[in-house]
């Protein structure tokens, strides 16, 4: 793999360069300068991408391959991004200042696992033979069903996991024989053009995975383009609003994966040294900047104050630096106007009353750092206890008992995780039960597997990722009714 092709747009198995000659300034968030430049591509590189990605399945040299080679081909794809680990973190070092370690141990080898996964789902996934009812005596009937690609998918991913959030759409599409058109942020375009270097050298065919990096024109003319049948977006929940309003007079299928406040509730009956290191991976991780933090802790109220003790000396430990030093626990925040919004938001809590207990404050120097930040005395109705703030701040909620609890988990309008900590099996699962959200946690949090179908209730999205769920979204249903009497049915 090798990144020569950063200043072009992957379309049909070729290098091109956009057609209106922009380009993506590559910011380090760690340093604030351009370390790359990289293809800005337009609605007319849209319509180029989709038009190959149209050819190629007409050409159905993908679709028509034998299902396992299909899944070596998808394999391949896994151990060349496992091979290139070292380089791809380099490239999302630079480009979103995610801390190596946990580019290396988490985010590429998770990527190479979802490959894997869907290709191991190629050759049982298919329709069913199901019973046939008809009024009267039943004749020789066959009924099943076929399952075929949706046809093209508009794939748009943000840049906070520029590898992974993009394999999370990509594989279940390439699995279920569609073709893509994948737009990544604008803020790591990188990631997504080694991906189809990669894909490239496994064997996918042309045209049939196309990479173009751009902007909001780009995101708005895949979306709006007439064929192409099939949007998944990740991103902010305004920004899926749009999506859908631009979908919705072509009724496409479309998969949200969309925002998060997403509570952590703990009881009185835990270990708080366990629970506070969980809380800590739940809602720092990767600087907050994840959909699913744990933003919202809520305590019960005869722990709190010594668990709060507790989470602000530990949070205090934790080392803020640039990502390509394996010490560093917090990298970056991505830009510079994400970084203004999260300082905003404390502004905004402490200005509404709740209590600052570290942190606070940007770092010195260059680059978009932001210390780790905890408020305590958090009332559920703050600005930094119902939005997503998607930085290190987190909020510390007080509860009487189990009801008042489950109020608060509740009490925003996202949906999309949460995570129940205490040793009372019987509560946990109530709490499971009642609590609106995707994917729950039960004494642990930010666990995830390709196997496991996640997204959200509420604001918070629409389908599922991951998971066969995921490849449902990529296939339509087909019944197919067959006589088999040697006398057909007639009425008239």
């Amino acid at each position: 793999m090798a990144l020569k092709h950063e200043e072009a747009c992957f379309i049909g198995g070729e290098w091109v360069k956009p057609q209106g000659n922009e380009m993506l300034d590559d910011l380090n968030p760690a340093t604030g300068e351009i370390f790359a430049r990289a293809a800005s591509g337009g609605s007319e590189d849209i319509a180029d991408a989709v038009d190959s990605a149209n050819a190629a399945l007409k050409e159905r040299s993908w679709l028509n391959m034998d299902p396992l080679e299909r899944g070596r081909t998808l394999g391949r794809l896994a151990q060349l991004l496992r091979e290139h680990r070292d380089e791809l973190a380099d490239v999302m070092v630079e480009e979103n200042g995610m801390p190596v370690n946990f580019a290396q141990w988490l985010e590429i080898p998770m990527a190479a696992d979802v490959f894997d996964y869907f290709a191991s789902l190629i050759p049982v996934t298919g329709g069913r033979t199901l019973p046939f009812s008809l009024p009267g005596p039943q004749g020789e009937y066959l009924l099943m069903t076929l399952k075929e690609p949706i046809g093209v998918a508009g794939v748009i991913t943000p840049w906070n996991f520029p590898l992974l959030m993009p394999s999370w759409k990509v594989a279940p599409a390439l699995a279920a024989g569609c073709s893509v058109v994948l737009k990544p942020a604008p803020e790591t375009p990188l990631s997504a053009l080694a991906l189809a270097d990669l894909a490239q050298e496994a064997g996918i065919p042309p045209g049939v995975l196309n990479v173009v990096p751009g902007g909001d024109e780009a995101g708005r003319a895949l979306v709006r383009h007439p064929q192409v049948p099939k949007i998944a977006f990740t991103g902010q929940t305004e920004s899926g609003i749009e999506v859908m309003t631009h979908a919705a007079p072509f009724l496409k299928r479309i998969t949200l994966e969309l925002g998060g406040k997403s509570p952590q509730v703990v009881f009185e009956d835990v270990d708080l040294d366990e629970v506070v290191s969980g809380a800590l991976f739940g809602v720092y991780l990767y600087s907050g900047q994840v959909c699913q933090a744990g933003s919202r802790v809520l305590v019960q109220d005869t722990i709190y104050s010594s668990f709060v003790e507790k989470l602000t000396a530990r949070t205090q430990a934790l080392s803020v630096g640039n990502g390509k030093d394996f010490g560093t626990d917090l990298g970056p925040i991505i830009s510079l106007s994400q970084k203004q919004r999260v300082l905003s938001y404390i502004e905004q809590g402490t200005k509404e009353g709740a209590v600052l207990m570290t942190g606070g404050k940007a770092l010195e120097g260059p680059g978009f750092f932001v210390e780790p930040t905890i408020f305590s005395d958090v009332k559920p109705g703050m600005a930094i206890a119902q939005e997503e703030i998607f930085g290190p701040v987190l909020s510390v909620i007080p509860f009487h008992d189990e009801e008042e609890a489950l109020d608060l988990a509740n009490g925003t309008r996202y949906g999309l995780a949460a995570g129940i900590w205490t040793r009372d099996v019987k509560r946990a699962m109530r709490l499971t039960r009642r609590i609106k959200a995707g994917t729950i946690w039960l004494n642990t949090y930010q666990i995830l597997s390709p196997t496991a179908p996640f997204g959200g209730y509420k604001h918070s999205g629409i389908g599922r990722e991951l998971g066969p769920d995921a490849l449902e979204a990529y296939l339509e249903t087909k019944t197919v009714i067959v006589d088999g009497n040697e006398q057909s049915l007639s009425f008239f």
